[in-house]
């Protein structure tokens, strides 16, 4: 039975196959932005193909499909979300305008406010009221209720944010409401706080609330297109979503908390660093994922991707677990430009799936950062995609030439300083996630993937003085093979306000296996094999506006009260994020955190190859580097045997990516046929 991955990307959706042997199949084929699902079906067309079999048959001997999409973060940052109305309770409406008092940009006094995914009218107030520890002070008023409810309907909302004051501590309100919002609305989709973000701090709450029910009629209109095509086919097993904490859920999970897949396309690839991590036995990584129109870009730590409980995404705030990544405007499709000083620009903007770049012969007229990689010659216009595309190297030098002649230089000058601008863009990235959080990034290895990563992480190493890159032999579909290499997994979070000395340590516990056992009903409602769970806490000191989250899993959870020990690992992770702890000072405990996995069997494994004699190259090619222009070997990627060396300059190609080694760059094969690049 095979198990598949697909990764839909802002250029191409990519797919890997993997047969009970840990053999991958690849493929890749155009996005198809009006209407992702296309895009998945042509490419379980071309999978299927290379297997020797039609979609149907492929399908089913499909045991399990895992899928990463953006279309939730796409509907989010290009404000393309359903019509979206608000419920909270009277006198609170523009908490989410007001935000914390603060701007994003404190000091540009001239920065407009982020375009509210609610308007005000749709805001409305409803008269009730609860106190911080559950008890009302004001009723729900049903005539209130039912007055927001009738201005609503008038609107034709898609989809309604539910989020009353202290809901987190009892969701009665919120449940009534609900149920009076389903006759009345009934195919409005509905988010409740106390389901979405049941802690806590009312900005993140109604914040996360809303941007869940603002995706969610779009993610689950096309999870619902998608199941459909897939039937269509012959698809009769499940199909799950990878989610942004980089776990996997059931579509109606991911349905219900659209929120947590605003980062699900990036997050495969993270998963796939994480495992790729202990197949190649080097546990600090620096995950750079550079495809067509963006680059992810994470750490790996002692083999663990960091986690965030808060992030931003297109300016608002989802205050659920993700993966800690960087997303930044550089890709293959980036287009350069030239302002009126003439300085030369390269993104954010995209050329995107179609046009797409000159080269690709759709129409496209600017240049973009693959124009640049052609006309320096580190692509080979015949091979690309296999040979399944050929560029048009006359459209991508009509391209650079428009730009070379704003700036009054040479077309090959043009394009280099194209291909290291966005790699200078890149490297700034890097820098984000490591030298701007105390991290010193010589001690890691940049792990590259994404069709376009393997020709720019060589000169990025060396902006970085990093050592070493890392080019796996399905780098070109990583994202898509590293959702394959993550569990089923639910999480479960609930405040607990308390100085940790007037806790009480048997509620403490009772709290933990009351989350736990709900986190393991909602598992077993789609899953059945081994689980595990993981514990930790959102703590800070009495005085500190901010909480760290600590994990417990190493915790007795048979002592009679375990909060000793809770506050000892809260001054142990505080000493090792800030350099410093006081035990002297209350600690205060204010949310509870519980993970629960189903561990997925058989992850992705990658062949040793056999041995054999050093594959020579399959030719040379003229290519530009910083001293002018050499001829350079090329080496099929494909072809190479374990431990055979490579000296730079010299170009290696496989059907979907190629890998750039510069002057004094050496490249040993391991024996899992990956790339392990020293930088000279």
């Amino acid at each position: 039975m095979y198990r598949i991955g697909i990764d839909v990307g802002g250029t191409f959706t990519d797919l890997v196959a993997i047969d009970p042997s840990g053999e991958a199949t690849l493929a890749k084929v155009p996005s198809t932005p009006e209407d992702p699902s296309l895009g998945v079906i042509a490419g379980i067309g071309a999978l299927a193909a290379k297997l020797g079999l039609d979609p149907a048959g492929l399908l089913a001997a499909t045991e399990r499909i895992v899928h990463g999409t953006t279309v939730a973060t796409n509907a989010l940052l290009e404000l393309k979300g359903a019509r979206t109305g608000l419920l909270t309770t009277e006198g609170h409406r523009d908490v989410i305008e007001m935000r914390e008092g603060l701007k994003d940009d404190r000091y540009n006094l001239r920065l407009p406010p982020p375009e509210q995914l609610v308007p005000r009218h749709l805001r409305l107030g409803v008269r009730e009221r609860l106190r911080p520890d559950g008890r009302i002070e004001t009723p729900l008023d049903l005539g209130s209720l039912h007055e927001a409810i009738n201005i609503l309907c008038q609107a034709r909302v898609e989809a309604v944010a539910v989020c009353y004051f202290h809901a987190w501590r009892d969701p009665a309100h919120e449940r009534r409401t609900a149920e009076i919002l389903s006759a009345a609305l009934p195919d409005a989709y509905v988010s409740l706080s106390s389901a979405v973000l049941p802690q806590i701090k009312e900005f993140e709450r109604v914040s996360t609330t809303i941007v869940n029910a603002y995706v969610g009629p779009v993610l689950a209109r096309y999870l619902a297109r998608l199941e459909a095509r897939l039937a269509e086919i012959g698809y009769r097993g499940p199909t799950l979503i990878i989610q942004s904490h980089g776990g996997v859920a059931p579509i109606a999970e991911a349905g219900r908390l659209a929120a947590g897949a605003v980062l699900s396309g990036p997050a495969g690839g993270v998963a796939g660093s994480v495992h790729a991590a202990k197949l190649a036995g080097a546990p600090n990584l620096i995950p750079f994922d550079m495809g067509g129109t963006s680059t992810d870009i994470c750490l790996v730590v002692e083999g663990e991707a960091a986690q965030v409980m808060d992030r931003k995404i297109g300016g608002h705030r989802i205050a659920l677990g993700s993966l800690d990544i960087a997303s930044i405007g550089a890709g293959g499709g980036s287009i350069a430009t030239v302002d009126a000083g003439g300085i030369l620009h390269v993104g954010p903007e995209s050329a995107g799936a179609m046009p797409g770049p000159a080269c690709y012969g759709n129409g496209g007229t600017a240049a973009t950062v693959t124009d640049a990689n052609l006309v320096l010659g580190y692509l080979d216009p015949a091979r690309f995609l296999g040979g399944e595309r050929r560029l048009d190297k006359a459209a991508a030098e009509h391209a650079v030439d428009r730009i070379a002649a704003a700036l009054g230089v040479t077309r090959l000058q043009a394009a280099h300083g194209i291909h290291r601008i966005v790699n200078t863009n890149m490297a700034e990235g890097v820098r984000l996630v490591s030298v701007r959080r105390g991290v010193d990034p010589r001690r890691f290895a940049l792990f590259a993937f994404g069709g376009a990563a393997g020709l720019h992480a060589t000169d990025i190493a060396r902006q970085l003085q990093l050592r070493k890159v890392i080019v796996p032999r399905v780098a070109a579909v990583l994202s898509a093979w590293g959702m394959l290499a993550t569990d089923l997994r639910f999480e479960v979070s609930q405040s607990h306000i308390g100085d940790t000395r007037a806790l009480d340590g048997g509620a403490v516990k009772a709290l933990f296996a009351d989350m736990e056992a709900e986190g393991l009903a909602r598992l077993r409602a789609s899953f059945a094999g081994p689980t595990r769970t993981g514990r930790a806490v959102d703590m800070r000191y009495g005085e500190q506006v901010f909480e760290i989250t600590v994990p417990l899993d190493d915790v007795d959870w048979s002592a009679t009260d375990p909060l000793p020990q809770i506050v000892e690992r809260f001054h142990r992770r505080h000493e090792a994020l800030y350099t410093y702890a006081m035990p002297e000072q209350e600690s205060v405990l204010v949310n509870a955190r519980v993970t629960v996995a189903g561990i997925l069997d058989e992850l992705p494994r990658e062949p040793r190859l056999p041995d054999a004699p050093p594959a020579p190259p399959v030719g040379t090619r003229a290519i530009y580097l910083d001293g002018g222009s050499v001829e350079a070997p090329v080496y099929d990627f494909g072809a190479l045997s374990p431990s055979q060396r490579i000296a730079g300059p010299a170009v290696v190609e496989s059907a979907m990516t190629t890998v750039l080694l510069r002057p004094e760059d050496g490249a040993v094969v391991t024996a899992l046929g990956w790339l392990e690049i020293t930088i000279g």
